[in-house]
């Protein structure tokens, strides 16, 4: 569970994002949808606590992202749309140490990497990857053990497509298993007939779609009204 209790969050001297936001996330899939500019990143950074709150409180699993911080982030998994990786590190570093923080076998790491094609460049340092390998080691890092609150933006850009459908077996699987998975992402279609529900940023209050109808041509269609919303 995710929740946003009374959240207002502003870039340095511009509009605010948020404010008094109110927002429960429970287990399963959920697409955060929105036009460009509604917040969606954003929202995501704040539950990720790449960014903290100027007011409210973010709780992840029960405890406060800011209070309880080692505790709260421990059962995190951030995919950025842009990876924020430790330039001089190699990536098989980077995974060795997310292993540690999960209590997971280095070998996962190691698993991590080859499923996203990056065992032969393992011993690279990240600033010696291309933009699509720094993604693809970004989403290895996530991928290790089974992190119960998963935050992806654009999870399926820069991906072919053997590593994208593992990516959405692995996002699925998650879903399935109780885990709440946040995506925000442009490609509607790979999510919608798997989504739990849907939120829907914009100028008002989010929208939730809670249950989401079964029919695919009615499912889609409030997703695209979401995505579409101002």
């Amino acid at each position: 569970m995710i929740r946003f209790e009374n959240v207002s969050f502003s870039y340095r001297k511009g509009e605010p994002v948020f404010e008094g936001l109110n927002l429960e996330i429970g287990p399963g899939l959920t697409l955060v949808l929105g036009v460009n500019g509604s917040g969606k990143s954003t929202l995501l950074k704040l539950a990720a606590g790449v960014e903290a709150p100027d007011s409210g409180a973010v709780f992840v699993g029960g405890l406060d992202l800011w209070k309880d911080e080692v505790a709260a982030r421990r059962s995190l998994a951030y995919l950025p749309e842009f990876p924020d990786l430790t330039p001089y590190a190699t990536i098989r570093e980077i995974c060795d140490y997310v292993c540690r923080l999960r209590g997971e076998p280095i070998a996962k790491g190691r698993e991590g990497l080859e499923m996203f094609g990056l065992g032969p460049y393992a011993h690279r340092s990240v600033r010696e990857l291309s933009m699509g390998q720094k993604r693809r080691a970004t989403f290895a890092a996530a991928w290790i053990g089974t992190p119960s609150h998963v935050l992806l933006d654009e999870p399926l850009e820069s991906l072919d497509r053997r590593i994208r459908e593992a990516a959405l077996e692995w996002i699925f699987r998650l879903a399935a298993a109780g885990s709440a998975v946040l995506v925000v992402s442009h490609e509607i279609d790979p999510f919608a007939g798997r989504a739990d529900r849907a939120v829907g940023l914009g100028r008002e209050r989010p929208t939730i779609a809670e249950r989401l109808p079964d029919a695919p041509a009615s499912r889609i269609a409030i997703l695209e009204a979401l995505a579409r919303r101002l």
